[in-house]
């Protein structure tokens, strides 16, 4: 058992520095230990680390950072201790000591109203964030998984990672969670939704956007366009299932146009915007076929509006569709068709980058260069690895 924990902690915007804190000396009834094995980061986290700390703008729960933080919630790791009473998954199996796990990035408060009705457990009103909403400055203080050991707490959604499925999949099981965007519009009427055999776009190729392009291809999609500034991360969309690719440059028109040859003028059923800035939502609308549904995915923190008439939305029949996270119910799904389609789909492409905890500044800055690097992980305790794609 160790006495001191190493984490790497956000102190304030820029300020990554590797701090040590206590070993939990016991645990609460209810909590679980888990040591990290691998820990994403999020394009959350680079907000946050930017300054751009605005979340949930415009809810019921809007809030900023508690600077210091142990970032990381893209997390899969063991479990280590077990407090008085036990644990169970989210199925209600019970939890032991030596299950892999990967534990949901927040913790709802289970009374609100949201709670007691069908919602995704994101729309809680004191939503709690592991690497985001909960400061490490208050014990027991290891509440992000840029840390040798990440702390659980009672009640938080926990999931058993299927036997064989290897760590650089498994660490994506977060991010492939927030496609359950298309499993809402799966269940939407025509003139929206999503159909077997529609056509969809993906705005954005960053591993919100590549994980889109990698479940509409499972799902059945005819057609899926992948849209990005760079080619590498088109390469790996092609890998995932993308059928067609269109590489960017500054004028819209030029994205517009390609969609629509490839569309024979009518444009796709389904836009995922990925991008993570405004910028792209006029785009997103314009490529729709009348009738069509936007799910906008990117835009979790606040960088600005845009200019929008809903004359638009209204005379073209849109359907547009908010996903403000991962929603904890589709997590179970989400790990069987990791486990059942990793040797046929190579999901590990996502990670192209791995950094030990000590490195963590150097990561992030990779994370944040306009360039290759897409999922950029964190191994805590673990050397550096060839990045999947080399293999």
């Amino acid at each position: 058992m160790a006495d001191v924990v190493l984490a790497a902690t956000l102190v304030a915007p820029g300020r990554l520095e590797l701090r040590r804190y206590p070993y939990p000396e016991t645990l609460e009834p209810g909590a679980v230990l888990v040591r990290i094995e691998a820990s994403g980061i999020c394009g959350t986290d680079k907000h946050t680390f930017r300054g751009e700390t605005a979340q949930y703008a415009g809810t019921g729960h809007a809030r900023t950072t508690p600077f210091p933080i142990i970032p990381g919630h893209e997390n899969v790791g063991e479990i280590v201790e077990i407090g008085p009473g036990g644990a169970a998954d989210f199925d209600g199996t019970p939890l032991a000591v030596g299950h892999r796990v990967v534990p949901a990035p927040n913790r709802a408060c289970g009374h609100c109203d949201f709670c007691h009705g069908d919602f995704p457990y994101y729309l809680c009103r004191r939503l709690e964030n592991y690497g985001n909403s909960l400061t490490s400055a208050e014990a027991p203080h290891l509440f992000g998984g840029w840390s040798e050991y990440l702390y659980v707490l009672p009640g938080t959604p926990i999931f058993l990672v299927p036997p064989g499925l290897p760590t650089e999949v498994a660490v994506l099981t977060e991010v492939f969670a927030v496609t359950h965007s298309l499993d809402l519009a799966s269940r939407m009427p025509r003139p929206g939704g999503f159909r077997v055999g529609d056509s969809m776009a993906v705005i954005g190729i960053g591993p919100v956007g590549l994980v889109h392009v990698a479940r509409a291809a499972l799902m059945g999609a005819g057609a899926v366009i992948a849209v990005d500034r760079i080619d590498r991360r088109l390469g790996i969309a092609s890998d995932m299932g993308a059928t067609a690719t269109i590489t960017t440059g500054d004028d819209p028109d030029e994205i517009c146009q390609s969609i629509e040859e490839l569309t024979g003028g009518t444009g796709v059923d389904v836009v995922v915007d990925a991008t993570g800035h405004p910028d792209s939502f006029g785009v997103a609308l314009r490529v729709l076929r009348d009738g069509g549904t936007l799910l906008e995915v990117g835009a979790f923190v606040d960088l600005g509006s845009v200019p929008f008439n809903p004359a638009d939305l209204l005379g073209r029949n849109l359907t547009l569709v908010g996903i403000a996270g991962e929603d904890a119910r589709s997590y179970g799904s989400i790990l069987r068709m990791l486990a059942d389609h990793h040797g046929q789909v190579p999901f590990h492409r996502a990670v192209t980058h791995s950094f030990p905890l000590d490195q963590a500044a150097e990561a992030m800055q990779t994370a944040l260069a306009a360039g290759d690097a897409m999922k950029v992980i964190i191994r805590p305790g673990r050397p550096p690895w060839t990045a999947p794609s080399d293999r």
